[in-house]
């Protein structure tokens, strides 16, 4: 796929972390180090631009060097209403997102979508690993704005949901089956403390 049509990403930290006790998940520390700070590093350099959608802690976020936004409908409303904050404050064409607490996601993730939604002429292309689909890995043109807004106001909040209304490629990373990994709980946190565990 040609890099004239420009990314922007989105690391999607709007959740209120109740499996890890209320926590904001991307500022939680694994092996010294913020879990949205592992995520920046490994997806930043597969963009053109990179912001951060979160509801709580936003100055905290801000330090990180990229943008700060909050979700445009309220209530916590889920990776949904993380993805339309983002497609409206996005630059550029394409729009890739992925959450906070997955710090080992594949290098190679913008690429793979990328040339599956291009070869496939899809709205939408979402990271698979074996029959595991992984909806909050994925990279949609920023014209399904208005169709996802339609689908919030009238009430829908389900992920899968949305995307059944909607052409999309699924991308297998079956290889990279661990890179899709979400820290949700303290003890898989504590799991990974080792350094040698990613």
């Amino acid at each position: 796929m040609s890099r004239a049509e420009k990314i922007s990403a989105v690391i999607l930290a709007g959740g209120q972390g109740r499996r890890m006790g209320g926590v904001d998940k991307g500022l939680v520390e694994l092996q010294g180090r913020p879990m949205v700070e592992w995520v920046l590093e490994r997806l930043r350099p597969q963009v053109d631009e990179i912001a951060i959608n979160a509801n709580q802690n936003q100055e905290r976020y801000r330090a990180f060097g990229v943008p700060v936004f909050a979700d445009a409908i309220g209530g916590f409303a889920g990776p949904l209403a993380g993805l339309h904050a983002g497609l409206g404050q996005a630059n550029h064409p394409l729009v890739v997102t992925a959450p906070c607490d997955s710090p080992f996601l594949p290098t190679d993730l913008v690429a793979r979508l990328a040339d599956a939604l291009a070869r496939q002429g899809a709205d939408l292309a979402v990271a698979h690993t074996f029959d595991q689909a992984h909806p909050v890995f994925c990279l949609c043109r920023r014209e399904v704005l208005p169709h996802l807004e339609a689908f919030l106001s009238a009430g829908g909040r389900k992920i899968d949901r949305w995307y059944e209304t909607l052409k999309v490629v699924s991308v297998q990373f079956d290889d990279q089956e661990d890179a899709f990994r979400n820290i949700n709980t303290r003890e898989e946190l504590g799991a990974l403390e080792t350094p040698d565990a990613g």
